[in-house]
């Protein structure tokens, strides 16, 4: 099995990044999509980030189109759309598949470590996962989970 800081990820601005850059910091890795009905969680999720960010947590957004179409735009409107609307500060990267044969190696691997409701499978936007400071996945969330609700183990997992 592939070692979570071995994998690579292109960020929202087209370059390759591995994730061995974020050694060390809990990360909470969420599919995100501008037109969904769980899109105003950016909002609780750059309060995570701006309240927990010193302390080494870092919000990864990861966009995603596989789910009803919920994220048409490009970069270009991606980033507009969660600057203006959220006034988003967290890493985002490219869009990505979550699930299926073009599945990102992220997601192969989150999925491989915490299984959901459906199994394996990603059930919708803003499926969470979050990483330990050793790159070990902790837990899964739902897409229903609201960010401030994961705060409790956000705090353990940076303690």
């Amino acid at each position: 099995m592939t070692d979570f800081y071995d994998l690579s990820v292109r960020t929202l601005d087209g370059d390759e990044q591995t994730l061995s850059e974020y050694r060390g910091k809990v990360l909470l890795i969420v599919n995100v999509a501008s037109k969904c009905g769980f899109t105003p969680q950016y909002e609780g999720l750059e309060t995570l980030w701006r309240k927990h960010r010193d302390a080494g947590l870092v919000v990864m957004g990861f966009p995603c189109d596989q789910f009803g179409h919920q994220e048409p735009g490009d970069a270009d409107a991606i980033r507009t759309f969660c600057s203006l609307n959220y006034a988003v500060s967290f890493p985002l990267f490219a869009k990505i598949e979550v699930n299926g044969a073009h599945a990102h190696p992220l997601y192969v691997w989150l999925k491989s470590q915490k299984s959901g409701l459906l199994g394996s499978a990603i059930k919708w936007n803003f499926t969470k996962f979050l990483i330990a400071r050793d790159g070990t996945a902790l837990k899964r969330y739902a897409p229903t989970d609201k960010p401030a609700a994961l705060e409790k183990d956000i705090i353990a997992a940076l303690a």
